[in-house]
């Protein structure tokens, strides 16, 4: 640590040589290299550059090599005198690559060592200049250390390159899973096919007029990502209370009526479920928060602290504050206000790189309609959340309007957006004294 006090750059020469010697004899252990490293690890530029273009070439499946490389720099456009000299002075220097993890782990030290450095200066500015209220510095701050513990940077231009390399390594990863679903599984498999689950980094909201289902499709989804995937689910709940949440979920789990719960009118077979239920739901990583007044950067900062997080849920969006709001809003402000917090969790699930997924009360607007199904301008207070999301789900039951409907079971997923692809409705099945949603059956026999 004494290199960010001396004026010295933090990195050592000898290991970023001995990891491009050791892929140029042994091209067998680039994988495990480009799992550890970045091109921007490297501190010294035609290492840079010779790591990168080894990287490019191995994500194209092309030889690799010392003629090979030295040709295939030319054409990336790097130049350097004396390359060739270089290059074999660095095979003669690593006689063998059985060593390259510990060579790359010195490197990947050494350059989080820099780009903590940079922070630290950068936060020190900030605070030097007073460049914002002591809050927002802070945030900041959290936000730039989470990127650099995820071995990211906040800001900055990519190069195509290293982004046609990340692309390419998904490519390959979901053809060898046979056509997989990229994304976590809501547990609903026909809304699955349709959105692809929840992806890294999306925004998704799923909106309704009170008591159609929207916080019992969330908890679903939650539980079936902990459950299934191993994932850390943080859920915050504005409205309703931890103990309310976990009532809700034993009784889905363990398929008892939500009023027994309630009343502990319990027989004998149903604590036995209870119990089972109690215990699944106990293994798992749901952690839940139902603090009223968070704001976005609260839980954000708290989302930093999760390790293996998979999903955020957020119960509801109408409820949250802005960071120094006031409850007292005029329709104007409020509207304002809703937009600011629909783009920052839009930004949160992109810096997390898991899908946020948020409930959104609908206006009455329907109301008014002969057709009551939801539309995207029914989003009270709309303004950007509709433009922020990357999938919004309509939930729509007829029975709530009308109760001499002949299956009031039926409910219907409206996807009303979804940026990768297909929009429509998905017949779900609701099981109102579980507070659960399954598949319809009535899709099958549509397929069949």
């Amino acid at each position: 640590m004494d290199e960010l006090f001396t004026g010295k750059v933090p990195h050592s020469a000898t290991a970023e040589q001995a990891v491009i010697g050791s892929v140029l004899i042994d091209p067998r252990c680039v994988p495990e290299v480009m799992e550890k490293l970045k091109a921007e690890d490297f501190y010294i530029e035609v290492n840079r550059d010779l790591f990168e273009t080894v990287a490019n070439m191995f994500a194209f499946g092309q030889t690799i090599d010392p003629v090979t490389v030295l040709d295939q720099m030319k054409v990336l456009g790097f130049k350097h005198d004396n390359a060739e000299t270089y290059v074999m002075e660095l095979m003669r220097m690593t006689p063998t690559a059985a060593n390259v993890g510990e060579y790359a782990k010195i490197v990947k030290d050494k350059s989080l060592l820099r780009h903590l450095g940079d922070t630290a200066d950068e936060i020190g500015k900030l605070v030097r200049e007073e460049g914002g209220e002591a809050d927002a510095i802070l945030e900041l701050s959290e936000r730039k250390i989470y990127a650099l513990r995820q071995g990211r940077n906040i800001a900055g231009l990519v190069p195509v390159s290293q982004v046609i390399q990340t692309v390419y390594d998904e490519l390959a990863d979901a053809s060898a899973e046979g056509g997989k679903l990229p994304g976590l599984s809501t547990g609903l498999p026909d809304i699955d096919r349709t959105i692809l689950g929840l992806n890294k980094g999306e925004f998704i909201l799923v909106a309704a007029r009170p008591g159609m289902g929207k916080t019992s499709i969330a908890l679903n989804m939650a539980l079936n990502v902990a459950k299934k995937a191993g994932k850390a689910v943080a859920v915050f709940s504005l409205e309703m209370s931890k103990e309310q949440l976990v009532k809700r979920l034993l009784a889905s789990e363990a398929m008892v009526p939500l009023q027994k719960l309630l009343t502990g009118d319990l027989q004998a077979e149903e604590w036995r479920r209870i119990t089972a239920a109690a215990q699944t739901i106990s293994r798992t990583e749901i952690r839940i928060d139902d603090n009223p007044v968070l704001t976005v950067a609260d839980m954000n900062a708290a989302c930093r602290r999760i390790t293996n997080l998979g999903l955020v849920v957020i119960d509801y969006l109408q409820l949250m504050q802005s960071a120094g709001s006031s409850n007292s809003w005029s329709n104007e402000s409020r509207t304002q206000a809703v937009s600011d917090i629909s783009r920052m969790m839009k930004i949160m699930a992109k810096e997390l790189n898991i899908p946020v997924l948020c409930l959104s009360q609908l206006s009455r607007a329907n109301e008014t309609r002969q057709e009551k199904r939801p539309m995207l301008s029914d989003l009270r207070e709309s303004g950007a959340i509709e433009q922020d999301a990357d999938v919004v789900i309509g939930l729509y039951m007829d029975s709530y309007y009308n109760k001499e409907t002949e299956n009031p079971s039926l409910a219907e997923a409206i996807v009303l957006k979804n940026r990768k692809g297909r929009t429509g409705t998905i017949n779900l099945t609701w099981l109102a004294e579980y507070t659960t949603f399954v598949s319809y059956e009535g899709n099958r026999e549509d397929e069949s």
